[in-house]
């Protein structure tokens, strides 16, 4: 029985023991840097909530580093155990810390300032004087020339002592700081739960534009760990024009995009209310934001079947190179029904065209590249491929390369290349025709709900008002002795104590003198 105790009395030391040491201001700042320091990877590295297809060619071009970082959740940060981990130990340790600390605050509050040590003099700042008048009479006139500050006035035998302190708002100050920096961590946390955010390449110019009614509609699609896909905010868009000015070297100097949108009331009337979206001016409403992050260009094909038959497609292209917009991209093409009554037939001949598009033709022999961003002059350098394209398997695919498998088995079989410009064609062996028919502007929307946003912002704010608070406003300590003397005079002691910060405590308390005693001391 004994032996038991002794073991309880143990686990409830080191549980005691690991609970204060938790709920320490240090462990909290510690807990605060590595949480710092953790969010460093995700900085460094492509996160699969982002991109990720920048994950995938990160594994391949490394693939000896690539598969450990991706074991330690490197490419998944943010939702990674480790990072989870920290954030939440460092609310804990944040709501240990500072539950106390209120309490102690508040005690604090309602307690009167101390009394008077019995040797002002070994005080850090110590003056005394002789006055006339009357101890409780001049007792009451300083106390009253401390204005601002806590005060109380005691009596003893005929000795009269003020005790006066300032700058509890500093301590406040620190409190809302932290309450606030909590409030922000799970501010933040909620929004990453009861949020979504989603990517989607919107073809301008009459594209067919973009509601935001499932998941399946986006290109790419994050969402929060309560969010099934169910009741997602509506909102339908769809890009007019996009217009990009360029400097002489091809940097971009400005992206606009003019917008048509429907939220709400809207989309049961059919209203659409135009917008101009540029980058770091996201369209807002009803909660959602719209930002424009990217784009690109959609080159237009025309198949022409051997029957005459045709098959048009406008189909994004990547852009490889961000500052020329030289990009690559793949087309697949079904015939039209009754050009191949048989069906076996018909997956025979669907047309799969892969390739470069260049806004600005620029030619190295045969080679094509871009020589500016712009559209100015676009050109593709394509390869066409006749056979099984994989439309008819059900199988997700790459919207920007062909599937690599159907060439390696011979279902899909090089038929053609050529560069091509606007208006030029291609014809087959059996008489299918290739047509190009010019490129529009694509721009790349990431949609984004957070539920927490204003949230964040307010606390952000409150964060740097305490800080302010904390950093500008300093504990102070001041007693004042009067003790009777001769007739008619009064010995006056002053001793002042800086709690925090003790630079310019002596100037302050210097002159803290002259206005009580009315003269230096």
């Amino acid at each position: 029985m004994a032996s038991t105790s002794s073991v309880l009395a143990k686990l409830s030391a080191r549980v005691r023991n690991t609970w204060r040491a938790l709920t320490s201001m240090g462990t909290a700042l510690v807990l605060l840097v590595l949480l710092a320091l953790a969010a460093i990877p995700g900085a460094l590295l492509p996160q699969r909530s982002l991109n990720a297809a920048k994950v995938d060619e990160y594994l391949t071009l490394h693939p000896d580093l690539g598969p450990w970082l991706d074991g330690l959740e490197a490419f998944d940060v943010f939702s990674s155990f480790w990072f989870t981990a920290i954030y939440v130990l460092l609310c804990v340790s944040l709501i240990g810390c500072l539950t106390p600390r209120t309490f102690e605050h508040l005690r604090n509050l309602r307690a009167t300032p101390v009394a008077a040590p019995r040797n002002l003099a070994r005080l850090p700042k110590h003056a005394a004087t002789e006055l006339p008048g009357d101890a409780e009479a001049l007792g009451s006139q300083l106390a009253e020339r401390l204005r601002g500050w806590r005060k109380v006035v005691r009596s003893d035998q005929g000795t009269v002592e003020v005790s006066a302190e300032k700058g509890y708002l500093r301590e406040f100050g620190n409190l809302v700081f932290h309450f606030a920096l909590l409030g922000l961590l799970a501010s933040v946390a909620i929004g990453r739960l009861f949020g979504y955010e989603g990517n989607v390449m919107v073809i301008a110019d009459g594209g067919p534009g973009f509601c935001s009614a499932s998941p399946a509609a986006f290109d790419s699609f994050r969402a929060g760990a309560t969010v099934d896909g169910t009741k997602l905010h509506p909102l339908c868009l769809r890009v007019n024009d996009f217009t990009a000015d360029y400097l002489p070297t091809g940097l971009a100097t400005s992206f606009t995009a003019h917008i048509d949108y429907q939220a709400g009331e809207d989309l049961r009337t059919d209203q659409w209310r135009p917008y101009q979206l540029e980058v770091n001016h996201p369209l807002r409403v009803g909660g959602v934001r719209a930002y424009l992050q990217g784009h690109g260009y959609a080159p237009t094909f025309t198949v022409i079947f051997p029957d005459g038959q045709t098959r048009t497609q406008t189909v994004q292209f990547r852009p490889d190179n961000p500052l020329t917009l030289l990009s690559s991209g793949a087309i697949r093409f079904d015939p039209p029904a009754g050009t191949y009554p048989d069906a076996a037939e018909r997956r025979k001949h669907q047309i799969g065209i892969q390739g470069l598009f260049a806004p600005t033709e620029q030619l190295d022999n045969r080679l094509l590249s871009s020589a500016f961003p712009a559209l100015n002059d676009p050109a593709v350098a394509i390869d066409v491929y006749r056979g099984d394209t994989g439309l008819d398997t059900g199988r997700p695919q790459s919207l920007f390369t062909l599937d690599s498998r159907l060439i390696d088995q011979g279902r899909l079989t090089k038929a053609a290349r050529s560069n091509l410009k606007a208006g030029e064609e291609l014809r087959l062996d059996d008489g299918t025709r290739v047509r190009f028919d010019g490129a529009v502007p694509f721009v790349n929307i990431q949609l984004s709900y957070d539920p927490a946003q204003l949230w964040v912002l307010g606390f952000a704010m409150t964060m740097m008002a305490g800080l302010v608070v904390s950093l500008l406003v300093r504990r102070r300590r001041i007693w004042i002795r009067i003790t009777p003397q001769r007739a008619g005079t009064v010995s006056v002691e002053l001793g002042g104590l800086a709690r925090t910060d003790n630079s310019g405590w002596g100037d302050e308390f210097e002159q803290l003198c002259t206005r009580l005693v009315g003269k230096e001391v």
